[in-house]
C-alpha cells in the first residue's frame, strides 16, 4: 500500500538522492577492503591459476567444450581481466583517497599534539628556571653558624637591655 504525501507536513526533498553517510561509509570501507585484498600475493596466486586453468580448457579440451578460441588470442579472457582492471583502478585510488583524508587528519592531529608538548615544555622550562633563581636566592642567604651567634647576642643585649628598662620603669 502505498502511502500517500500528508498535505500538512512538506516533502522531504532531496532525502532520498543524496546517500546517508553510512553507506558512503560502508561504500568506502568495501574499496579498502578490495585494494587489501588485491595487493596480496594470495590474489595473485589465484588470478594466475585462474588464467592458467583457463588457457588451458581453451586449449586442451575437445573442441565441442571449448568457450574461448585461442586463435582468437583467447578474447573472453582479455575482455574479463580488462573488465576487473577497469574496476579495480577507481576501487583503489579510492581507497588511497580515504588514506590521504586519514593520513591529513592524524597529521593534524599530530601538529596539534606537537604545539601542546611545546608549550608545556617552555612552562616547565620556566618553572625549572624560576626554581633555580630561589635555590640561588635561598643559597645566597644561608647563614653560618658565626652570623647566628652574633645575631642571637645582638638579640639578646636588646632584651637584657629593654628588660632593665622595664625594671626603672616599673620602680
Amino acid at each position: 500500500m502505498a502511502r500517500e504525501p500528508r498535505l500538512d507536513k512538506p516533502l522531504d526533498r532531496g532525502v532520498a538522492a543524496r546517500p546517508s553517510a553510512s553507506s558512503r561509509d560502508r561504500f568506502g570501507r568495501f574499496t579498502e577492503w578490495v585494494a587489501r585484498a588485491m595487493g596480496t600475493p594470495t590474489f595473485l596466486l589465484i588470478l594466475t591459476l585462474f588464467c592458467a586453468a583457463w588457457i588451458a580448457w581453451n586449449t586442451m579440451m575437445p573442441e565441442n567444450l571449448r568457450f574461448d578460441d585461442a586463435a582468437l588470442g583467447f578474447t573472453a579472457l582479455t575482455l574479463m581481466l580488462s573488465l576487473q582492471a577497469s574496476y579495480a583502478a577507481p576501487l583503489i585510488l579510492l581507497a588511497q583517497n580515504r588514506q590521504d583524508d586519514r593520513d591529513r587528519v592524524q597529521i593534524e592531529q599530530d601538529r596539534q599534539r606537537a604545539e601542546r608538548n611545546m608549550a608545556d615544555t617552555e612552562y616547565l622550562a620556566r618553572e625549572v628556571v624560576a626554581l633555580r633563581i630561589a635555590l640561588e636566592e635561598r643559597s645566597a642567604q644561608t647563614v653560618t653558624r658565626d652570623v647566628l651567634r652574633q645575631e642571637l647576642k645582638a638579640l639578646l643585649g636588646e632584651l637584657e637591655a629593654s628588660r632593665d628598662d622595664d625594671q626603672e620603669n616599673a620602680q
